[in-house]
């Protein structure tokens, strides 16, 4: 694949295959990922070509497929891992919180644990709980674990790589209602760092921040509010833990206004942390309060609600206004 225009889910069925293909050690687990290709049809074809004892179907066991990467890591291999689907990661965050993200400190820099855990995360494809949520800062509060995710397919493909690198466990969120989209993937190209974010579009008066899913929503926002003479700046910060503050600051600086943006609920989410860490570091060039734009604090609803629940584009230039208003 040189360059060419493909969706977010296929950017990473190509990243997954090109490591398969550099590294032996490289394995692909998960239920379904093999003969079906995946839920959403992301590891497609990659058991045909590599066999089913790289690429390998496993029981609906999500702690067991963690605590069986965690042994494969410690003998050498790259697990990638495929929970799948958001709400059914719970009966492997034991495995997670109190094994893998711990392995590394344990045994005081000796223990690597090189596995990706590729999570289809959110809402917005008329599913129901279990099935829609954005639980990533349950995993980011979580010391020894990295969390990303990409909002678009060349991100998903760089992104993938630097993850399965990685000596340390990474928690990759795909946003699932992009899978779908499509963008430009130059696999020639020389990607950014892993955890660095990006600006996506820049802007003058206020400054929106956002990962995943909501990158594409701030982009519409910023679209919308052009056309008022507002001028946003929007970044894609790409990793949630850690976060490229150093990147969120020079632009807060420039615009003097920050609003957030995420759909996992705002009540003790990440742009909670984010806004903290903001105000610390800009308060004297701050404008106006840092405000977040999220989900409420309620279990997902039934798809029929999940446009009340899901943040869109009024209830971001709302919070665009109302910062604009101080």
């Amino acid at each position: 694949m040189s360059s060419q225009k493909i969706p977010l889910a296929k950017a990473i069925n190509e990243s997954l295959r090109k490591a398969l293909e550099t590294d032996p050690k490289v394995l692909i687990m998960g239920e379904d990922v093999g003969k079906l290709g995946g839920v959403f049809r992301v590891t497609d074809g990659l058991q045909k070509d590599f066999g089913e004892d790289r690429v390998i179907d496993t029981p609906l066991a999500e702690s067991g497929i963690v605590g069986t990467a965690i042994g494969l890591a410690l003998r050498g291999y790259r697990p990638v891992v495929e929970i799948q689907f958001d709400g059914f990661v719970f009966p492997a965050y034991d495995q997670i919180v109190t094994q893998l993200a711990k392995m590394h400190a344990r045994s005081l820099g000796k223990v690597k644990m090189p596995i990706v855990i590729r999570i289809p995360y959110g809402g917005g494809i008329g599913a129901v709980e279990h099935h829609s949520e954005s639980p990533e800062a349950l995993f980011a509060h979580v010391a020894g674990l990295k969390v990303v995710s990409p909002s678009n397919a060349s991100d998903a493909y760089w992104m993938m790589q630097q993850a399965i690198q990685t000596d340390d466990p990474v928690i990759f969120f795909e946003p699932k209602r992009r899978y779908w989209d499509k963008s430009e993937v130059d696999a020639e190209a020389i990607p950014g760092p892993l955890h660095g974010a990006k600006v996506v579009r820049e802007g003058e008066h206020l400054t929106l921040a956002a990962y995943g899913p909501m990158v594409k929503v701030c982009l519409e926002a910023a679209a919308a509010a052009a056309e008022e003479g507002k001028s946003l700046e929007v970044v894609d910060l790409r990793s949630m833990s850690p976060i490229d503050f150093d990147t969120l600051q020079a632009s807060v600086e420039r615009t003097r206004r920050l609003v957030v943006v995420h759909e996992a609920p705002v009540f003790y989410g990440s742009g909670a942390e984010i806004a903290a860490r903001i105000t610390e570091r800009c308060f004297y060039h701050l404008e106006a309060p840092v405000l977040r734009v999220g989900g409420f604090h309620t279990p997902y609803p039934p798809a029929r609600l999940e446009d009340e629940y899901l943040p869109g584009l009024d209830r971001v230039l709302d919070s665009v206004d109302r910062s604009l208003a101080y």
